[in-house]
């Protein structure tokens, strides 16, 4: 079993920068795939940057040029490094792994709030 530890969530002010990282115990192979995605109450869990194994890279389009997303896919670790926060970014953000043929694993969620 995959268990993913999320870490660097916190309070920080509109235009401050947040790291946010992950780790994964269990896994037997490298990732396919890591990244961070984010919840607001009462709406859908959406993606906010992922990475693969090749070290290729997608972000949502919110987050383009403010957030960077870097892994190690021989460690199973992601780290986001997020830049000129925004209120808007306010919610909880999960990590999520892809290992093998279909395996996929959820942390437990890290709050980011920005205040304005």
């Amino acid at each position: 079993q995959v268990q993913l530890v999320e870490s660097g969530g916190g309070l920080v002010q509109a235009g401050g920068s947040l790291r946010l990282s992950c780790a994964a115990s269990g896994a037997i192979s490298s990732f396919n795939t890591m990244g961070w995605y984010r919840q607001a109450p009462g709406k859908q869990r959406e993606l906010v940057a992922t990475i693969t194994r090749a070290g290729g890279t997608n972000y949502a389009d919110s987050v383009k040029g403010r957030f960077i997303i870097s892994g190690d896919s021989a460690k199973n670790t992601v780290v986001l490094q997020m830049n000129s926060l925004k209120p808007e970014d306010t919610v909880v953000y999960y990590c999520h792994g892809h290992w093998g043929l279909g395996y996929e694993y959820w942390g437990q969620g890290t709050q980011v709030t920005v205040s304005s």
